[in-house]
């Protein structure tokens, strides 16, 4: 443990007050104007969120909206005048959706008479195809119209209180009614809508297109619709697409080679089989393809809508839930986020030397300097994960010229952790956001709330949560391992292993708490007191390896007690805690990233059982959501319903829930990587069957695992 009189300059002290800020700055709640009924598609960095008739309200938070730009704020279709009737609204594949809808009744006109169907997909901005059909008996004229806007709003006000830019759009609108053109520029940041129509529209209102069309019994008019985009000057131009239509861009492309290194899965379970494939689907949709010093790589977004963005946390626990379907993810996030590593202190952005982004928006109000999100660096695990999924890159794929590429970066983190990470010297990583923007917790938990003591009660700042510790011990014994390989450097294999093993003994006497049949404090405050509340942190801490043996036992049963199981998944807080909500965020939701890392790690310590419990009532939610886990479900017990009640406003899809499956069958397969071997311990449920995946990327060969549910061992 290090001695320091002093804590960084410009730190706040421990009992100073924090602005209690969500997530990114975005509020999360899901306004009523769209309801739970909301059609959301989206494809790398782009979204569509809309209504169930495929409209766009003016005024709501809905929109085509492209790194963190809201370029169509208002689309609205109607017939005569009026909205059209909803029959059917659904998603296709994850950038597309199909809307089947009708006509009201007008003068003239009985319900249902005419057939509207639109067709939509995202990327490189937006494609519509709108075709219309007559049914009744007599020729009729029907007046279509599309009334257009856009705001061209950053992210962060989409959904909350910002200046209106509608007075500084341009409009250019061809009078010819082929084109609509909307423009806005402030300082060096410019962009436009351009949208083109096919047929033209009859004339141009306003922002409106118009369209007079004649039908005769059984008689189709069909339009399409473009949505170009120009960001900075670059421009983006959607091609004609039809549903089920293969995209490849090419075998040199990044998503290209993800798909191909993924292995095949054959199960005698149907949901498992449709669970894995569902997953591999959105965290493709997820991608972002970035060029860093010359090389196209490939990593993953957050989540659907809010959050497609690059994150520090999310994006490196994706990449290692996913590591075993190829380890291109993985080596995109590590060189895209030592390319934004931090090399200076800012206090507004929460930067300092070595320390891993957070995350990193594109949005006006980022450019402008008006929000710190350019990255922004707000978090106090990112920097130890980014290790921890190096040295699991390293060991799936022998690659150590990236990893000796990469040396000075690791340097660096570790540094960050000893110097900056630990603010105080008493040999733990703590945090307290030094930003007016800044959020209250740095850790995974980090709504304004979701560190508390038992009675509820907040931390003073800064906080040491206890998994961080975890993930510093585990970053500092693979940080030894890689020292040991490929970096040569026995002098600091040895160190760091010194270093890990007073922290796992300091770490076991502060933060252990004979109360309540034995358990973990989620962290300790600013005056080093523990942190009451029973969490499911603790099944971190498993994953990491800094429990003893001796505690384990004892950490499992807390975790798959009644107070934290729900039958569903581990909740995030006991109920037996006065802070206890079922749909509180981080308050007793049920998250499954969250439980895909506490099934690791009880497997770690043997309790195969327990993981495999965790593992099959996650894979039983998502068949309730289309074979796709959310972001987080709500933590009522199970035996209340024979559904998983959802969380009201979860990002869905969210990355590291689409990796939860994926790591929950690596465990469950016992697969694991050392020195180019691949081993696997199989523990599999008896009601999944036979399980066999091939191709499974070790080093420069394919292998396969294929196995039959076992007899179950004791855990």
């Amino acid at each position: 443990m290090r001695s320091r009189s002093t804590p960084p300059a410009s730190q706040p002290t421990q009992q100073q007050q924090q602005p209690e800020k969500t997530r990114g700055g975005a509020n999360r709640d899901m306004p009523p104007e769209l309801g739970s009924d909301a059609v959301g598609i989206f494809e790398g960095r782009t979204f569509m969120l809309s209504n169930p008739t495929g409209d766009v309200p003016a005024d709501s938070i809905a929109g085509l909206v492209h790194d963190d730009t809201r370029y169509i704020s208002r689309w609205e279709l109607t017939v005569d005048g009026l909205p059209p009737l909803v029959l059917s609204a659904n998603t296709v594949d994850s950038y597309s959706a199909a809307f089947f809808l009708a006509n009201p009744e007008v003068p003239g006109l009985a319900a249902n008479r005419v057939g509207v169907r639109r067709e939509r997909f995202v990327g490189d901005g937006m494609y519509e195809r709108i075709t219309v059909q007559y049914f009744g008996a007599e020729p009729v004229h029907v007046r279509l119209r599309l009334a257009v806007d856009t705001d061209f709003a950053d992210l962060f006000e989409i959904k909350g209180a910002g200046r209106s830019r509608l007075p500084d759009v341009r409009r250019d609108h061809r009078s010819d009614g082929s084109t609509l053109c909307f423009s806005y520029q402030k300082s060096h940041w410019s962009v436009a809508t351009t949208v083109e129509a096919e047929p033209r529209a009859d004339r141009v209102e306003g922002d409106s297109l118009l369209w007079d069309v004649h039908l005769g019994r059984g008689e189709t008019w069909g339009c399409e619709l473009r949505v170009l985009l120009n960001s900075q000057g670059e421009e983006y131009r959607p091609a004609s697409r039809t549903f089920g239509e293969p995209h490849d861009p090419g075998a040199d492309d990044p998503v290209t080679r993800w798909r191909a290194n993924k292995p095949h899965l054959s199960a005698d379970s149907d949901l498992l089989r449709d669970v894995y494939h569902k997953s591999g689907a959105d965290l493709v949709s997820m991608r972002i393809v970035k060029e860093i010093k010359g090389e196209r790589v490939v990593l993953l977004a957050a989540g659907m809508p809010w959050f497609l963005a690059v994150f520090g946390r999310d994006t490196l626990i994706t990449a290692y839930q996913s590591i075993s379907c190829g380890p291109d993810v993985a080596r995109g996030a590590l060189v895209t986020l030592a390319a934004h590593q931090g090399d200076t202190v800012d206090d507004f952005s929460d930067e300092e030397p070595g320390k891993i982004l957070h995350e990193y928006r594109s949005g006006e109000l980022t450019q402008l300097g008006i929000k710190p999100y350019g990255p922004c660096f707000g978090a106090s695990d990112t920097t130890q994960l980014w290790l921890i999924l190096l040295s699991e890159y390293w060991r799936w794929t022998g690659d150590d010229a990236l990893v000796q590429r990469l040396r000075p970066n690791a340097d660096a983190a570790l540094r960050w952790i000893d110097d900056f990470g630990d603010r105080d010297g008493d040999g733990y990583v703590e945090y307290a956001t030094r930003s007016p923007e800044g959020m209250r917790n740095h850790c995974w938990r980090d709504s304004p709330d979701g560190v508390q003591f038992a009675d509820s009660r907040l931390p003073s700042l800064p906080i040491a949560t206890c998994e961080i510790q975890g993930y510093t011990y585990d970053a500092k014994l693979r940080a030894a391992q890689l020292a040991d390989g490929p970096w040569a450097d026995d002098a600091l294999a040895r160190r760091l292993r010194a270093e890990a093993a007073d922290l796992r003994e300091r770490f076991n006497r502060d933060y252990w708490l004979p109360a309540r049949g034995g358990y973990y404090a989620i962290g300790l405050d600013a005056d080093k007191r523990p942190i009451d509340s029973m969490t499911s942190n603790m099944g971190h801490l498993l994953w990491s390896g800094i429990v003893p043996p001796d505690r384990a036992a004892t950490v499992a049963r807390q975790l798959m007690s009644d107070q934290m199981f729900s039958g569903w998944g581990v909740r995030t807080l006991s109920t037996e805690d006065v802070g206890y909500n079922p749909i509180g965020y981080h308050l007793g939701t049920v998250w499954p990233h969250d439980n895909s890392i506490i099934a690791a790690g009880l497997a770690r310590y043997g309790h195969r059982d327990a993981a495999n419990r965790i593992a099959m009532a996650m894979l039983e939610a998502a068949s309730h959501f289309e074979n796709r886990l959310p972001e987080a479900i709500s933590g009522y017990d199970r035996s209340l319903g024979r559904r998983p009640v959802p969380y009201p406003t979860a990002c869905n899809p969210q990355a590291w829930a689409s990796g939860a499956p994926l790591l929950f069958l690596r465990t469950m397969l016992g697969i694991d990587v050392n020195d180019g071997i691949l081993t696997t311990d199989p523990h599999v449920p008896e009601v999944l069957g036979g399980i066999r995946l091939t191709g499974l990327a070790i080093h420069d060969t394919r292998q396969t695992v294929e196995v039959s549910a076992g007899p179950r061992s004791s855990g």
